[in-house]
């Protein structure tokens, strides 16, 4: 899996949005699969118009280590939940909370480009992400 660094790098040499687009449909097909198991109703992220699971782990202690695994039925969502995975998986809950991955987005020039139910779902992902670590610091 490719590294959010490498992936900020990446874009920044893409400059046309179809090769965008087709980096992103990459990422996606890069992603592991979520198993079956992982996909109910709990994990999917109400709000997208495609079907999206998270799957959400924690360590232990007032602000654990969060893992964030992910799915979806659509090839570009796919590359777009790939992205997030990269921008959360791995920190502290109190990092999650306090990044915003829109503003990655933004840097990375898709955000502008998103459809509106797109665009709403990739909100629909960031916030769940986010209210799961806020909750694990409780």
């Amino acid at each position: 899996m490719t590294t959010l660094d490498q992936m900020i790098d990446d874009f920044g040499f893409l400059e046309d949005w179809e090769d965008r687009m087709r980096y992103v449909i990459e990422l996606g097909k890069a992603l592991p699969d979520l198993d079956d198991a992982e996909k109910t109703s709990e994990n999917k992220v109400q709000g997208c118009a495609s079907q999206v699971w998270l799957s959400v782990s924690a360590g232990e202690g007032p602000d654990p280590v969060m893992t964030f695994a992910g799915d979806s039925d659509a090839f570009i969502v796919r590359g777009l939940v790939a992205i997030v995975l990269q921008a959360y998986s791995g920190r502290k809950a109190s990092e999650v909370v306090a990044f915003d991955a829109l503003d990655l987005f933004r840097q990375l020039g898709l955000l502008e480009h998103l459809t509106a139910q797109r665009a709403n779902g990739l909100r629909s992902m960031i916030q769940r992400i986010r209210e799961e670590a806020a909750r694990r610091m409780a």
